[in-house]
Parts: C-alpha cells; structure tokens; sequence
C-alpha cells in the first residue's frame, strides 16, 4: 500500500464519510471512511480538475432525488 496521508473525512448528514489523501509521489486519494485500503487513486491534477468541476456544477445531475 502507498504511503497516503489522509484528511479527515467529509460527511454529508446521514450519508457516508468519505477521505481525501495525498502521497509523496503526487498521486491523491479518495477512500470510504474506514475503508482506506479500497481506495480510488489519480494524479494531484485530476483531483483538483474533478473538485473544480464539482464545484461549477458538472456533478449536479447527480444530486437529483
């Protein structure tokens, strides 16, 4: 396992926590809380694109009931 140094989690009310992480060869991290040794892994840029594009509302449609 990579040497991934892990953020608090992020909990939604009543829904999963999940984690953000970073190593020291640039690669990030996003993991269930509690459940770390299953995570998803891309570069540095990726996560900052994906959080960018969360935060312009290209993820949106997901959010819908």
């Amino acid at each position: 396992m990579a040497d991934i140094t892990w953020e608090e989690a992020f909990c939604g009310e009543g829904a999963s926590c999940y984690r953000i992480g970073v190593d020291g060869e640039g690669r990030s991290y996003i993991a269930v809380a509690g459940q770390e040794a299953a995570y998803l892994s891309d570069t540095a840029d990726a996560l900052r694109q994906m959080i960018r594009d969360i935060k312009a509302g290209k993820a949106d449609h997901l959010l819908a009931d």
